[in-house]
């Protein structure tokens, strides 16, 4: 006997669905086929509810209010810098104060952000192999201390586990980005 829900949904795609219906159906199951790629299928696929307790833990934000204002601080600061780059550190501290009074002064970087995040993991593995330059890794500690144990705390387990699969050499700097992509691509 067929899938009950297998057969209302295909119900819904060949009787009911109007374009725009497809179009998301359609990006559903592209985004569905990269779980399972990533996942290397059903079987490894984690537990939504879990994962997102353990990405919630990682990155220390609970759901207090000091922790969500903190979580937006370090977005607002990261977006700051990196698009007005030539600004020192009070000048941030000036503008982020404004836009959302109340923060400290330090905190960790969020995990928040896809591009975020992906700036991060880049700055971690040029770091670990390496090839940071001295300038930025001074001021990275200038701004968040010990950054790479803070940024390392904040990567969801997922993306631990591709930084240090490529760190071991056990895939290329293109299957390293791919999968980076789609990882992030899955969180948001």
């Amino acid at each position: 006997m067929a899938d009950p829900e297998l057969v209302k949904t295909l119900d819904y795609i060949m009787n009911r669905c109007d374009e725009a219906a497809i179009e998301a159906v359609a990006a559903a199951v592209v985004r569905r086929r990269r779980d399972l790629a990533l996942f290397g299928g059903k079987s490894n696929l984690p537990d939504p509810k879990k994962w997102a307790k353990d990405i919630t833990s990682q990155m220390n934000i609970g759901a207090s209010t000091d922790g969500v204002r903190d979580m937006v601080r370090n977005m607002a600061v990261e977006i700051i810098k990196q698009h007005a780059p030539e600004l020192t550190g009070e000048q941030i501290a000036e503008l982020t104060e404004a836009w959302i009074p109340g923060g400290r002064e330090e905190s960790a970087p969020s995990g928040g952000n896809p591009d975020l995040m992906e700036t991060m993991a880049a700055q971690f593995v040029a770091f670990s192999q390496g090839k940071m330059s001295r300038i930025e890794d001074q001021s990275l500690r200038d701004q968040m201390g010990a950054w790479p144990d803070r940024y390392w705390k904040t990567f969801p387990q997922v993306i631990k586990l591709i930084i240090r699969d490529y760190l071991k050499g056990e895939f290329d700097e293109k299957a390293f980005q791919d999968k980076l992509r789609t990882a992030l691509s899955l969180q948001g």
